[in-house]
């Protein structure tokens, strides 16, 4: 499961104000998560020793997680969508249903004309009907679906907090 440490769902009363240091430290981890603390350190002018100290601070707090991207068209994965799910019932129910299957990348639940928004990967458009029609319209208190193909991603960043 794709989540986030930290981020549970469940309300966080706890919030880290991140400094300018914080903030370098996540720049500079965005462009290369590989980054040594021998080369991150001088970058955000801390000794080597301090910026793993910051790193480790960050992480074990949940304000942060170094992964792995990957290019989903490197693996074959040619399609991807958002669903707009209505959901009667509970949503909560729905969402978690939607969050356990393997082509869903984001699952939100939203206000507005849906009640749950899924970014899908899948290899090809035969696998993202297939997704839709057999598996998510399947799923106990979806009422509804509504399928937005993703033509061209002209953006996508990580920097949420940072500048």
């Amino acid at each position: 499961m794709n989540k986030l440490v930290g981020a549970s769902g469940a309300d966080r009363s706890e919030v880290f104000p991140l400094d300018g240091v914080d903030r370098a430290i996540i720049s500079e981890l965005q462009v290369d998560g590989r980054m040594s603390y021998a080369e991150l350190g001088p970058r955000v002018g801390l000794s080597q020793a301090a910026a793993r100290q910051r790193v480790n601070r960050l992480t074990e707090r949940g304000v942060m997680q170094v992964v792995a991207v990957t290019d989903p068209l490197s693996l074959g994965l040619t399609t991807q969508a958002m669903v707009g799910i209505t959901v009667v019932g509970d949503v909560r129910v729905v969402a978690a249903a939607v969050a356990e299957l393997v082509e869903s990348e984001y699952v939100l639940i939203v206000a507005g004309r849906y009640d749950v928004l899924a970014e899908v990967l899948c290899e090809d458009n035969e696998a993202l009907l297939a997704l839709v029609n057999d598996r998510i319209r399947t799923i106990e208190g979806v009422e509804a679906t509504e399928v937005f193909s993703i033509l061209k991603m002209e953006k996508l960043t990580f920097s949420w907090g940072t500048g």
